[in-house]
């Protein structure tokens, strides 16, 4: 079993400073079903983080579209995340707008 351990300030993906980096935790938890989870925001900008700037981090990129799709996220909630993040999260909701109707989704 592998272990990763995340220290507040580090830089996701290519460990490389960009705008994003790691959060103290206790400033972005919130309380849900009686467990404290990272922030939506956060956790979404932190996935896209990695994937931009590490090639063997495209599963971030990928989870950070699961979302989206998953919990049917508005192309507005860009406007919520940091701006370095925002035209790759913009790209990713385009590219997940396909009607499963059609059998490619």
């Amino acid at each position: 079993m592998r272990i990763e351990i995340l220290v507040t300030g580090d830089y996701p993906g290519d460990g490389k400073p960009k705008p994003v980096a790691f959060p103290d935790p206790a400033s972005v938890s919130t309380e849900r079903g009686g467990m404290r989870v990272i922030a939506l925001e956060t956790l979404i900008e932190l996935k896209l983080a990695s994937g931009m700037s590490a090639p063997h981090r495209l599963r971030d990129l990928a989870d950070a579209q699961d979302l989206i799709v998953t919990l049917k996220l508005p192309l507005e909630f860009a406007e919520r995340l940091d701006a370095s993040v925002r035209e790759t999260f913009q790209q990713l909701w385009r590219s997940a707008q396909v009607d499963s109707a059609d059998g490619s989704g």
